[in-house]
C-alpha cells in the first residue's frame, strides 16, 4: 500500500504500543499487512531503530527456533514490509520509511516519527527527575502526561519473549511514575487524587501491597475505619489467594494501629501477636498535634464507665445472728 501526503501537520509515520498496536503514516492508518509477519518485523525495527539488526538476533527475537541460515521468513517479511509502508531503501516513498538491508542484516530509518512509547519514557523520565529535584509541579504535570499515553500494556495480545521483557520495563516505569504522584498526594493532602492514583495503580498490580497501605492510611486518617478493614481483607485475600502468601509485616502493623481489634482476629489463626513501631505510611499521616505518649486511640468516658466491673453489695448477716442467739437462749 502506497500513501501519499495528505497535507496533514505534524510527524508522518505515528505509532502507538501503549494497549492496541496503530500505525499511521501521512494520517492514513495502515491496517492489512500482507504478510503477518512483516508486522512483527516493523514493531521490533522501530523499537530498535536506527540499530543494525543481524539476521541472527532477529531470527532469535522475531522466530526463536527457525533455521536463520535459510533465511526465507525474514526474506519475505522484509519484502511485504517494503511493499506495505513503501520503504524501498534507493527510493522512498512519502511514508519517509527505509528498510536497508546491510552487513547481514537490516536496520531502520524513518523521518518524522511520533511514538508514545518514546513519549512515555521521556515524560517519566524528566518527571522523576523534576521530583528529585523538590519541583513539584513540573514533576506533577509530566507524570500526569505520561500517564494519560499509558492505555494498556505494551502491545497487548502479543506474546513474544522480547515483547514480554519490554512490556514488564513499561511496566515498571509506569508505576514508579504513580508512586510519585501517589507521594505528591499524600503530602497535599488530596484525598481525591490519591485514591485515583491507587485506582491506577492496582489496574497494573492489584498486589501492590504498598498502594493498599496507603489507601487504609488515608481511610484511618477520615475515620472510614470500615475501608480500612475492606482493602487490608481485600489485600490480603489476593495475597493468599493468587500468590500464597501473606500480607507483609509493615500491612499487618498498620492494620494493628488503626483497627486493633481487627489485627487481632486477623493474627488469631496463627496465634501470632502483630507487634512493632507504626509504618511510615501512618506515622507521615499521624496529626503532628499529638504529644509523645498519648495513645493512638483515646476510648469515650461513656465506654470507660460502662466498662468497669460491677460491685455487688455483700449481704448483712447480722441480724440472722442475733435471731440465732436469742432462739438459743430461749431454748436453754
Amino acid at each position: 500500500m502506497t500513501t501519499a501526503a495528505n497535507g496533514t501537520a505534524g510527524p508522518a509515520v505515528r505509532v502507538r504500543f501503549l494497549g492496541d498496536f496503530e500505525l499511521t503514516v501521512n494520517g492514513t492508518p495502515v491496517q492489512r499487512w500482507r504478510a503477518g509477519k512483516a508486522r512483527g518485523l516493523f514493531q521490533y525495527l522501530v523499537v530498535h531503530r536506527g540499530q543494525m539488526l543481524t539476521r541472527d538476533r532477529l531470527y532469535a527475537s522475531l522466530w526463536p527456533g527457525a533455521d536463520a541460515a535459510a533465511g526465507s521468513s525474514l526474506k519475505v517479511a522484509a519484502h511485504a514490509l517494503r511493499r506495505v509502508l513503501d520503504a524501498h531503501p534507493d527510493r522512498p516513498g512519502d511514508s519517509g520509511i527505509r528498510l536497508v538491508y546491510r552487513d547481514f542484516g537490516y536496520v531502520l530509518h524513518i523521518t518524522g516519527l511520533w511514538s508514545d512509547l518514546d513519549r512515555f519514557q521521556e515524560l517519566v523520565h524528566t518527571g522523576l527527575r523534576a521530583a528529585a529535584a523538590g519541583d513539584a509541579p513540573l514533576a506533577r504535570t509530566r507524570l500526569r502526561a505520561a500517564l494519560a499515553l499509558y492505555g494498556g500494556e505494551f502491545l497487548r495480545g502479543e506474546s513474544a519473549d522480547w515483547v514480554v521483557e519490554q512490556r514488564e520495563y513499561l511496566r515498571a516505569l509506569a508505576l514508579r511514575a504513580l508512586g510519585a504522584l501517589r507521594a505528591d498526594a499524600e503530602a497535599r493532602e488530596d484525598f481525591v487524587e490519591l485514591i485515583e492514583v491507587c485506582r491506577r495503580t492496582l489496574e497494573i498490580d492489584r498486589h501492590h501491597e504498598e498502594t493498599y497501605r496507603a489507601l487504609m492510611a488515608a481511610h484511618g486518617r477520615r475515620g472510614e475505619l470500615a475501608c480500612v478493614r475492606r482493602w487490608y481483607e481485600l489485600c490480603a485475600r489476593r495475597m493468599r489467594d493468587e500468590l500464597a502468601v501473606a500480607p507483609e509485616p509493615e500491612t499487618q502493623r498498620l492494620l494493628a494501629t488503626l483497627l486493633p481489634a481487627a489485627a487481632a482476629r486477623a493474627a488469631a489463626p496463627t496465634g501470632s501477636a502483630v507487634t512493632g513501631a507504626a509504618p511510615a505510611t501512618v506515622r507521615a499521616l499521624r496529626p503532628a498535634a499529638r504529644r509523645a505518649g498519648t495513645p493512638a486511640w483515646i476510648p469515650d468516658a461513656r465506654t470507660t464507665v460502662l466498662a468497669r466491673p460491677v460491685r455487688r453489695a455483700r449481704p448483712d448477716n447480722r441480724a440472722a445472728a442475733a435471731l440465732a442467739r436469742a432462739a438459743d437462749q430461749a431454748t436453754a
